[in-house]
């Protein structure tokens, strides 16, 4: 199988981006790799001749021969390229260091929160026994799964949804199949009538104008008829299995309190452990609930909606305008416009949701192009009502400053260009200085504070570290190809998934009375933990594949560090050295599984 399942509304990729911009951002770093392949070859030539001494005294001294075009170039160097390529570090410092501050901030307000024992609740008591739904709270839900070509997962995640402890009179699921393949609509469509024939009240659904990627596809189903007589809805990716208590610690805390408009569950993994590269997403994302998500939803009601794992109230995203294709990231799409509104958000840190992280390195590339292009899509076209909306100024500027800008702006463009073009170029002007603590103890700091909410990831963090600087080219290139509108920047290719899932997971999904009775109409959940557990003869192992971007800049950051040690600058030495085997690693797709 490749590495994506394919792509949301019938368009075809070979990698999320823009072609033209690929290629002319691959020139843009092979250009650097020659220049400094040649400053390489001329710095060599002057230290095996005995001329690194001219450094100190070719602004003052004349020189004759070969020395004086080496002389010259010191001179040329130190007047014009050092202040120039100062200016750029002294700008990305700065970057750097409001980007760490903020960091911090979010840290002890996370620190503050568990000292307080803060934590949402509802303003309602807990609800009664299911059993007895006149006696109390349980308001019509109307549970969506989309999903396109993911027959990997479908039948998990349907099990799970119709195990939700609720009312069955008073929750339907809808699948929302907008899978091209046939073979994988009759089989959703198949696990579908099973649930039905078992009680489970659910409907197939399928488009035949798959249009609008993911958005398309819920804008759709709400426009359903029946959906009037439901009042939240709540939204499961494919690859997601919420625990039966799910919609009980989630739904009550709309209960009295009419400003709510989502409430959002963190995000648990079943194949954390599966490789380095599962082990490094999930310390990223573990700091982005517990810290990130969790910060934001205590102290502003705001945050980004993850798009899965949450409840909407339906009068919020009425209200908000609905789900809309314009962008990659409708989940974000429609938070910020429900704050723009007036709608508070509530993330609860205590409810998970299991799911699966891309467990190869195209697959990972792929999102995280789309989760760092969306973004910058959303913003150009979010400031004008920004700007012109009735919200306090603070939201106004938490949105603009931080929420976009530091975050999803400054972030990607300082990583890239500071440690990937600016400190290699260092290397060659040393009139230019990048301080140590630039280089090497602010970046473990980061490093230490991200890793924290993930304890057990503690031996992963240099890796973690210098993952994080190799992914910057992909988020600094998604980054510019969203800002500037450029190629293939809306096109969405669905994350490829395994259908990781262990048997106890499958078979405690299945309902009471079938746990110690089957019938022919019920779903066999252990046909189901069999089938996933058993090894795939179709599998077969694939080459890797090359990542030129990748490989320039890993002889770009080495060639660096060869020209550090005439200086014996050993911390940059170091950084360079490990960082460019990093990225040589990566470019030869050496981390992370391959299937085809």
């Amino acid at each position: 199988m490749a590495p994506w399942s394919g792509l949301w509304g019938g368009k075809l990729a070979a990698a999320g981006e823009s072609p033209v911009l690929r290629s002319r951002f691959y020139a843009f770093i092979r250009a650097f790799v020659v220049l400094s392949v040649l400053l390489l070859i001329v710095e060599l030539g002057a230290y095996i001749n005995g001329w690194d001494d001219l450094a100190a005294s070719a602004l003052a001294l004349p020189v004759i021969g070969v020395e004086s075009l080496y002389a010259s170039w010191l001179r040329f160097r130190a007047t014009y390229v050092a202040p120039f390529i100062q200016f750029l570090t002294d700008a990305c410092v700065v970057l750097f260091l409001i980007q760490s501050a903020d960091r911090l901030i979010q840290c002890l307000g996370c620190f503050y929160i568990h000292l307080k024992r803060i934590k949402p609740n509802p303003k309602s008591p807990a609800l009664p026994d299911a059993e007895d739904p006149d006696a109390a709270y349980y308001p019509m839900v109307l549970v969506q799964i989309p999903m396109c070509n993911e027959k990997e997962v479908y039948q998990q995640s349907i099990a799970a949804v119709c195990n939700l402890d609720w009312p069955r009179s008073n929750f339907l699921v809808q699948v929302l199949d907008d899978s091209d393949d046939p073979t994988t609509q009759t089989l959703i469509r198949e696990e579908v009538l099973k649930w039905q024939q078992n009680g489970a009240r659910i409907v197939y659904r399928h488009r035949v104008l798959r249009d609008g990627y993911k958005a398309g596809n819920l804008k759709s189903a709400m426009s359903c008829s029946y959906v009037k007589d439901y009042e939240f809805v709540a939204i499961f990716d494919a690859d997601f299995q919420p625990n039966p208590d799910f919609l009980k610690r989630t739904v009550p805390h709309f209960k009295d309190n009419d400003e709510l408009g989502l409430v959002q569950a963190r995000w648990s993994f079943v194949n954390k452990d599966e490789n380095l590269l599962t082990r490094l997403q999930n310390i990223n994302l573990c700091f982005h609930f517990e810290v990130e998500q969790q910060v934001n939803g205590i102290f502003l009601n705001f945050f980004g909606f993850n798009g899965t794992a949450g409840v909407w109230r339906i009068k919020a995203l009425d209200d908000s305008g609905g789900w809309m294709e314009r962008t990659t990231v409708e989940d974000m799409d429609i938070a910020v416009r429900a704050h723009l509104r007036g709608w508070k958000f509530i993330f609860l840190n205590d409810v998970e949701c299991q799911c699966e992280l891309p467990e190869s390195y195209e697959a990972y590339r792929k999102q995280q192009h789309r989760w760092h292009s969306g973004p910058m899509q959303l913003f150009r076209l979010c400031l004008p009502d920004i700007i012109k909306c009735k919200i306090v100024f603070w939201k106004k500027a938490n949105l603009i400053f931080l929420f976009f800008l530091l975050r999803k702006l400054i972030l990607p463009f300082y990583s890239f260009t500071l440690f990937c073009i600016i400190l290699p170029m260092t290397m060659f002007v040393p009139e230019a200085e990048l301080p140590d603590w630039v280089v090497c103890y602010i970046p473990a700091l980061m490093s230490l504070l991200n890793i924290l909410p993930s304890p057990k990831s503690f031996p992963f963090i240099i890796p973690y570290l210098l993952f994080e600087n190799t992914m910057s080219v992909t988020k600094f290139n998604a980054m510019i190809s969203g800002l500037f509108q450029l190629g293939n920047a809306y096109e969405w290719v669905v994350t490829k998934k395994s259908g990781r899932s262990s048997e106890g997971d499958l078979i405690s999904l299945a309902p009471k009375e079938l746990k110690h009775q089957k019938t022919e109409s019920a779903p066999n959940l252990d046909a189901i933990a069999k089938e996933q557990s058993a090894p795939r003869k179709d599998v077969k192992k694939k080459h890797n594949r090359i990542y030129k971007k990748e490989l320039a800049l890993s002889l770009l950051l080495l060639t660096a560090a060869a020209r550090s040690l005439l200086s014996k600058q050993g911390i940059h030495f170091y950084f360079l050295l490990f960082q460019g085997i990093s990225f040589l690693l990566v470019g030869l797709d050496l981390i992370g599984e391959q299937i085809e």
